[in-house]
């Protein structure tokens, strides 16, 4: 059974600021709220991308950083990174990266998995030393916490708070279900 909170639906907008994997036509936009560093994350990381398969054109996934820092020490380090790799137009490819590799977020992982995907690394490092995207990073994350993110992972399938496991025997049926069936 979905359990999606419908009595605390909070609007969650897209802006175009977001980090967004399919169309604005789409049937479904979930949205997703992750930290690198966070174990939870990596597992429904794998989910995600069975759910896109799934669904095709019909989903619409946004992804928002949502550092943990409190619980995982670099949670922060890795969401600049991936803002870095962002200002170079590669925020999915290292996105993918961080949690396919399962991406150790020190500095010298981060400068190599931008070295591997052929970021600009003085940039990049440039970017990591001086925090150019920390305020960024920030911001999301009180964002979140406004709209009720209280940890990582948590989505929102068309504004409404998944309130089950992620799992894909839990997820997918609610993101179907949104769609209007299977």
């Amino acid at each position: 059974m979905m359990k999606t909170s419908r009595a605390r639906k909070r609007e969650v907008p897209v802006s175009p600021a977001d980090h967004v994997r399919g169309s604005p036509l789409a049937k479904v936009t979930l949205i997703g709220y992750g930290d690198f560093s966070n174990p939870d994350c990596t597992r429904t990381y794998r989910t995600i991308k069975k759910i896109q398969k799934k669904m095709g054109s019909r989903l619409r996934y946004v992804f928002r950083c949502f550092p943990e820092p409190r619980e995982f020490a670099n949670s922060e380090a890795a969401a600049e990174a991936v803002e870095c790799a962002s200002s170079q137009g590669k925020f999915w490819e290292m996105h993918d990266r961080m949690f396919e590799n399962e991406c150790a977020s020190d500095e010298f992982n981060l400068a190599r998995c931008a070295k591997e995907l052929g970021l600009d690394l003085r940039r990049f490092r440039r970017e990591m030393k001086e925090h150019v995207h920390l305020a960024k990073v920030r911001a999301g994350r009180k964002a979140g916490v406004r709209r009720g993110v209280l940890c990582a992972p948590t989505f929102f399938i068309n504004s409404s708070r998944h309130k089950s496991a992620f799992g894909l025997t839990t997820l997918l049926p609610a993101v179907q279900a949104a769609a209007g069936g299977s």
